[in-house]
């Protein structure tokens, strides 16, 4: 079309009166995200189809299940519900939707409130339909908490979420679960046997039955009205995470916290509360998966001012104690009480990881309306519950405050109710306002501006840069730190200058780089976190330009000018419509469409803060790019697009996604625990030994200031300060060797679980197939022989059909493609599916031309009436006036427009539009969608003969294959195709053909699969595609054997949400083979059948599992079925996002350590629960992934595997390398100090300086066995093979050792030291001393080579060019220093001259030490000795299976 031309109206006279009308009434329609109104959308606001199309992002919703009763992953006691997330079109079924309260092993009451959402106008008896919603509700509960009852930051800047699992009875039956979408709220559960009984009787609870408490944290509080004479019950059933323990150990800053696969551990019970308001607070952050337990302390001064005066006295001994056990400090100086009373006081909060943070009261000055603060959307709890004075209904409080009191605890407000007494998170605040979009838009008032200034702060998410002295004391008060100070405070008073000078001097270099690297990653956050622009608001009436820091909640922000790059806030779209790019949140490339929220969406999003299906399509997140916004022209001057600001700064998306990277959760490794108990014994171990050596001193008449500088100095020795450095040497190594290969970690941490990954799940488009699709060909029919046609590759030899509706018509016009800065844009099938065309897109254009007798102004008539215009190849020459006019001779100008669109559902899978070409008298209807769907909307007669085999043909073959469909409507006009109801349009078609879409795998797929399988590393495919594509696929790349049966679940009674439903598994390949649908084992084939049963092993088959099979399994399915189908599936297809996330933590609670490998794209929440997520995207979804690869193969993930098996031995290595050498050590200075002798100050720096750093750090250096070993290394210290290694060295070397001393006092030349009873030092030149020193010189590089444990991990030691030169080298020197001593060096180490044959028995006797020592590491001799005495025992008793290997007993129950 030429510039200045006008298009063509295919309103067709409609007014613009009557166009104002339909879509009015087509704002009031429900869009068809949800499956009970798929029928009544006209899917006009929406840009883009897929199946993420309504998807909420994965940082914002939650999809709550209630978990099966199963086993803890993690160390702490917390039972908490999974939360994830959940797709568009399946949050919201009919029928009831409860919510559960699970406590313990009791269940209590279900709240559910179903009611029906109907439709505007005529559509609201359409098909009968209503959907269920749930009235949310927070409970918030006041017991006491008895002690059977309770149980027991910087880490890592990108860590993100991980889970916790609640433990499980063996019940069959799991109990009933509901699910939904959720933005930050909780669910809760009880069994079904209460259902009935408890489903009028709230007032057990002190609620009335009309009461509503819309709070988006559930708390649960201590104090007045729980007593026996209350008429609130204090036996009640309370959630598991009123158990919390108050106080708990700090998880370790340098070594993280612990996982602990699955293992309850017992905790003291926390004292009750005191009597009076509550002093506690339990508040669950559904939104970030965690509780939070708040406890006021009030501080006591004349306990402040002892326990200074006991710091004084103990010279900061006292402080650094309350330092780093808070608990301590707040039994010495704080008193427990009430929130409401505290004036000078703090606020203890508790995480579930045993995190104690100590939160300072602050108050402010705050005179408005109580009300203004405490909406109903932040009430926390009835004052009934406190008082027990009967089931009053909550309300909010009244009157003007004065001042407010308030606690921020990781950049979150909590403010304390006056009238309640209890805290409320400022994140669930909304306006009770916000109902009426006209009221809405008259925006606020500088007196409301400044009150919500004052409430909430700047609209900025702002980082605290602490200061360098601040950063400095902090990394200073470290354990680590202050041991090694302590040790060279003590070095120095003992004499010992030139080792102290120099470990002072390592540790200075080692803070100093620690403190560059905080400020510089902090500072880096600050700069990605701050975000500001200019934005126009309107205020008192009148629009004025702010920065956008100033924003509040409830400011009417100008989408359109000026113009926006990200949203600065969280904003609800009120005018207008917009495309954006959330890829920050759910790293989907394809952009997605806003559309104006309607007011019953905005309802019921001010009443219980829900951002689900619905609401996320008119959700603008905060920091979401800004591809497209279109202003409203209808009944304005100019084009508007107007946004409500709902939340800002930290209470943002982008706030809770920076939150998340600031404070993630805890994930630590098995091996740290174990080597702090192990540390912890050899401290013990050192003071065993002092105690048998101050004996000797005592009676040798060694001072005592002397013996105790001997027994510190003792401890320095077999704990070396050196230690924890150690530990993360062979992960800095492995992961710069990541980085060379292009693969980049974020959280070291996670570099060693990768060495016991046993599980790798895939995703498919992108991972293990190529990233895009590209079109086959099409399969159109031919009508002459009822069956397809041969294929057609080009578009151009498509052949025409017979009637109005075309198949290339639908090819071009069945999409929901966009137009932006003329680029198309949108789902990647569609735009491939158009290409394939070859035809031209135009948008809709912003105006109409005016007709006569049409009284309204163009400006009037609403934007882009006709959605899409598309023309052929080769149109461009041709006028459209010509065309239009009669007789004329351009007859063959094609133009199609898009009437209507109704959008992709992924519940409906299928996609359709009403198309209207030029001049033509009839409208069509174009239908896309899934193969399997098409039966049911075309008419039988339209299909081919041979519909399925060549369906089957292809989807066996790997081939996505997309079927369209279509039909002509003579006389529809535009005004009734706007008036027409889904169901109407999508009825009685014609079936049209096929298009067929090639995936190809990635040319390394199938050798990385290959030698995971030799691994014995279990792979599973977890995809949202077709399941007989996925097992083609799986099949092709070795996923899945090509001989192996394949058994697809199929709903035979019901569907997946009838809880009743029954499962039939029959064989994909052979429908006469089934599964039982308990055991999941095989079943007898019928008599006639060729295979028989016994010959289908364990082994010989697998499982595919769908999306909503899953679901349905997770919520009704016995609990061993859902255990076995979880072991024994290894597809899952049409799996949305947040089922993937679900999957992960169920095989994690099954004991599996879980690799999650995934483009980005939909796996957010999957990358974040896996113990490794590896992402091969570049996109911000990496964020989430511990690992990225620059390189899309998958691949990588055996090069991240093969590196953390590395790291893990290397790790454990260097342990037992320090361990051997404390334990020499400390052989040598005890057999010294037996009579009153020492190593000395050079000795001492030679050791450590010139032989055990050098070492312990090229050590590290050894790279990857280039081949995957079928088992993995242990992970434990306190393994049988750990131990053994390192007791059979202990033995060998001190046995060595003690021969040696008793050795030389028997010697003709020995000459026994003479004491100095007047010296405060310990004599250090002596022949025991020389000997000793020489002989374990040499032990300290044997046991170097000894452990550098080569394959099936490591290379082999001599490929290490550093750790070989270094031992060589050594071991050159110690014979060079052992042979020939130069008199210099003699004199510097205090060695005596010993006769020659001496030195050749010494040189003997190390040589045989190396001998033995090897061939006990290569043999395992102990570790043998010990297995044939534990088999032994373990015969006269059953097995079972240890905890944390659940999967384990599972697999033997199937075989």
């Amino acid at each position: 079309m030429s510039d200045g031309e006008q298009p063509y109206d295919y309103t067709e006279g409609a007014s613009a009166i009557e166009i104002n009308q339909v879509l009015e009434a087509r704002t009031r329609r429900r869009r068809d995200s949800q499956v009970g109104s798929a029928y009544d959308d006209d899917g006009s606001g929406a840009v883009f189809g897929g199946p993420s199309a309504g998807i909420v992002p994965s940082s914002v919703s939650t999809m709550h299940y209630d978990r099966p009763w199963g086993r803890r992953r993690s160390s702490d006691a917390f039972s908490r519900t999974s939360l994830h997330r959940q797709q568009s079109g399946e949050s919201h079924r009919s029928g009831s939707m409860q919510r559960r309260y699970s406590t313990g092993d009791d269940a209590s009451e279900v709240f559910s409130d179903t009611g029906a959402l109907s439709d505007a106008g005529d559509e609201s008896a359409s098909m009968g339909r209503s959907r269920s919603r749930t009235k949310r509700r927070s409970r918030h509960q006041a017991s006491p908490e008895s002690p059977s009852q309770t149980k027991g930051m910087f880490d890592n800047l990108a860590s993100l979420f991980s889970s916790n699992r609640a433990p499980a009875p063996p019940s069959r039956q799991t109990s009933r679960r509901g699910s939904r979408v959720s933005s930050r709220r909780s669910s809760v559960a009880i069994s079904d046997r209460d259902a009935e009984q408890y489903s009028s009787g709230e007032e057990r609870w002190g609620y009335s039955s009309a009461e509503e408490d819309e709070s988006m944290d559930r708390v649960e509080v201590n104090g007045v009205g729980s007593g026996p004479g209350s008429d609130f019950e204090v036996t009640r059933p309370t959630t598991p995470t009123a158990t919390l323990p108050l106080l708990g150990m700090h998880g370790d800053p340098f070594f993280g916290d612990t996982r602990i696969d699955i293992e309850v551990t017992s905790r003291p019970s926390s004292p009750p509360p005191p009597p009076g308001p509550p002093s506690r607070q339990t508040i669950v952050l559904v939104d970030e998966d965690m509780s939070l337990r708040f406890t006021g302390f009030e501080i006591v001064r004349w306990k402040q001012w002892l326990w200074r005066a006991g710091t004084i006295a103990s010279l900061g001994s006292l402080a650094l104690a309350g330092h780093w056990s808070p608990r301590l400090w707040l039994r010495w100086v704080a008193r427990e009480r009430a929130f409401k009373d505290l004036q000078d006081g703090l606020i203890v909060v508790e995480t579930p990881f045993r995190t104690l943070i100590l939160e300072f009261l602050r108050t402010f000055d705050y005179p408005y309306p109580a009300s203004t603060a405490f909406t109903p959307s932040i009430a926390v709890t009835s004052p009934s519950q406190l008082n027990g004075n009967g089931g009053a209904s909550p309300r909010p409080p009244s009157g003007n405050l004065d001042v407010l009191k308030m606690v921020e605890h990781r950049y979150t407000r909590y403010l304390l109710d006056p009238k309640l007494g209890l805290f409320a998170s400022i994140r669930d605040w909304r306006d009770p306002a916000w109902t009426k979009i006209p009221l809405l838009k008259a925006g606020l008032t500088t007196e409301t501006r400044s009150q919500r200034h004052t409430l909430f702060g700047n609209n900025v998410i702002d980082i605290e840069a602490k200061s360098t002295l601040a950063l400095l004391v902090e990394e200073v008060l470290h354990p680590f730190y202050m041991f090694q100070i302590a040790s060279i405070i003590l070095w120095s008073i003992d004499d010992y200058y030139y080792y102290a000078f120099c470990i002072a001097l390592i540790s200075a270099i080692s803070i100093g780089s620690t403190l560059i690297e905080t400020k510089q990653t902090i500072e880096r956050m600050r700069e990605m976190s701050r975000f500001s622009c200019p934005v126009k608001i309107l205020c008192d009436g009148n629009w004025k330009t702010i920065e956008s820091s100033e924003l509040v909640p409830g400011d009417i922000v100008d989408l359109i000018n000026p113009p926006l790059a990200l949203f600065p806030a969280d904003l609800v779209l009120l005018s207008g419509d917009a495309i954006v790019n959330e890829s920050m949140l759910t790293g989907e490339s394809v952009p997605v469409s806003k559309i104006p929220i309607r007011e019953e969406q905005l309802t019921r999003f001010s009443e219980n803060g829900e951002i689900d299906a619905d609401v996320a399509k008119c959700f603008l997140y905060s920091a979401t790019k800004v591809v497209r916004i279109r202003g409203d022209a209808a009944g304005a001057s100019q084009p508007q697009a107007l946004g409500l600001v709902v939340r800002t700064g930290f209470n943002t998306t982008k706030g809770s996604l920076v939150r998340s990277m600031l404070f993630p959760k805890p994930m630590g490794f098995k091996f740290y625990r174990d080597s702090m108990r192990f540390i912890l014994f050899l401290a013990g171990l050192a003071g065993l030994g002092f105690m048998a050596s101050a004996v000797q001193f005592v009676e040798l008449g060694v001072k005592w200031h002397t013996i105790v500088l001997r027994a510190l100095d003792l401890i320095t020795v077999v704990v070396p300060p050196a230690l924890p450095a150690t530990l993360s040497i062979g992960t800095s190594f492995a992961i710069s060797r990541l980085r060379k290969a292009n693969i980049f970690c974020i959280s070291p941490n996670r570099v060693n679980v990768g060495g016991k990954v046993n599980v790798v799940c895939f995703d498919k488009t992108g991972t293990l197939t190529e990233e895009g699709l590209d079109v086959l060909g099409v399969r159109c029919l031919d009508r002459s022989s009822d069956r397809f046609g041969e294929m057609y590759s080009d578009v151009h030899d498509l052949p025409s059909g017979s009637g109005k509706a075309q198949f290339l018509y639908a090819l071009a016009t069945c999409h929901s493609l966009k137009l932006v800065d003329n680029e198309i844009i949108g789902d990647p099938l569609d735009a491939k599916m158009f290409e394939f065309t070859k035809w031209t897109l135009e948008e809709g254009q912003a105006g109409l031309p005016a007709r006569k007798g049409d009284s309204h102004r163009i400006g009037d008539r609403p934007t882009a009436l006709v959605q899409t215009i598309v023309r052929p190849p080769g149109s461009s020459g041709f006028r459209l006036e010509d065309a239009l006019k009669a007789g004329t001779r351009h007859a063959h100008f094609l133009e199609l427009g898009v009437i209507r669109t109704f959008e992709f559902v992924s519940a409906l899978r299928r996609m359709s539009v009403i198309v209207k070409r030029l001049k033509s008298s009839s409208m069509e209807v174009y239908v896309k969608g899934a193969p399997e769907v098409m039966t049911d909307i075309c008419e039988p007669d339209s299909f081919p003969q041979d519909y399925a085999d060549l369906l089957g043909y292809y989807t066996k073959r790997g081939y996505r294959v997309i079927a369209i469909a279509g039909k002509s409507i003579e006389g529809l006009s535009w005004l009734k195709a706007q008036r027409m109801k889904r169901e109407q349009a999508e009825s009685g078609l014609r079936f049209l053909g096929l298009i067929i879409f090639e995936n190809k795998l990635k040319p390394s797929t199938t050798g990385a699969i290959h030698v995971l399988r030799a691994a014995h590393i279990t792979c599973r495919m977890v995809t949202g595609d077709n399941p007989r594509t996925a097992v083609s696929v799986a099949r092709e790349c070795g996923i899945v054997s090509q001989s192996a049966h394949v058994f697809y679940p199929t709903f035979i009674a019901g569907n997946a949400q009838t809880r009743e439903s029954k499962l039939e598994w029959s064989s994909v390949d052979d429908e006469l083979l089934k599964l039982d649908d308990y055991s999941l084992k095989p079943v007898a084939p019928p008599l006639h059948h060729t295979t028989d049963s016994i010959d289908i092993l364990y082994q010989d088959y697998a499982i595919v599992v769908s999306g909503d099979v899953f679901r349905w399994m997770l919520n009704n399915a016995p609990l061993e079925t859902l255990q076995r189908m979880l072991v024994k599936a290894q597809i899952f297809a049409r799996m949305s996002p947040d089922e993937k996330h679900e999957l992960v933590e169920r095989l994690q609670s099954l004991g599996y350590i879980v690799a999650f490998c995934g483009d980005g794209a939909n796996d957010c929440g999957a990358l974040k629960a896996a113990d490794v997520g590896l992402s091969l995207s570049e996109a911000e979804a990496s964020v989430a992934a511990p690992f990225t690869s620059q390189n899309p193969e998958i691949t990588c993930m055996i090069e991240v595997i093969k590196e953390g098996r590395a790291a893990l031995v290397t790790s454990f290595s260097c342990f037992k390398y320090m361990a051997l050498y404390s334990l020499i050590q400390f052989t040598t200075i005890t057999l010294l100090y037996s009579f009153a002798s020492s190593l000395g100050d050079f000795q001492f720096l030679y050791i450590d300086l010139f032989i055990i750093i050098p070492i312990a750090v090229f050590m590290g250096r050894t790279h990857a066995y280039p081949r995957i070993h079928p088992t993995s290394p242990t992970s434990s210290l306190v393994s049988k093979k750990v131990l053994s290694s390192i007791i059979a060295q202990v033995l060998i070397t001190s046995g060595v050792q003690f021969w040696a001393f008793f050795w030389t006092r028997r010697q003709e030349w020995y000459k026994p030291p003479v004491a100095d009873s007047g010296s405060d030092k310990l004599e250090t030149f002596n022949y025991e001393n020389t000997v000793l020193f020489l002989v374990s010189s040499f032990q300290y590089i044997l046991v170097a080579a000894v452990f550098s444990i080569g394959p099936p991990y490591r290379k082999e030691i001599w490929t290490n060019g550093f750790l070989m030169f270094s031992i060589i080298a050594l071991a050159a020197f110690s014979t060079f220093v052992l042979l020939f001593p130069p008199q210099g060096v003699a004199l510097v180490l205090d060695l005596m001259e010993i006769p020659a044959s001496a030195k050749a028995t010494l040189l003997f006797v190390v040589a045989l030490n190396v001998v033995v020592s090897s061939l006990a590491e290569k043999w395992e001799v102990l570790s043998q000795v010990i297995t044939f005495f534990q088999r032994r025992w373990r015969s006269k008793r059953p097995r079972r299976i240890r905890d944390g290997k659940l999967y384990k007993a599972v697999e033997g129950a199937m075989q």
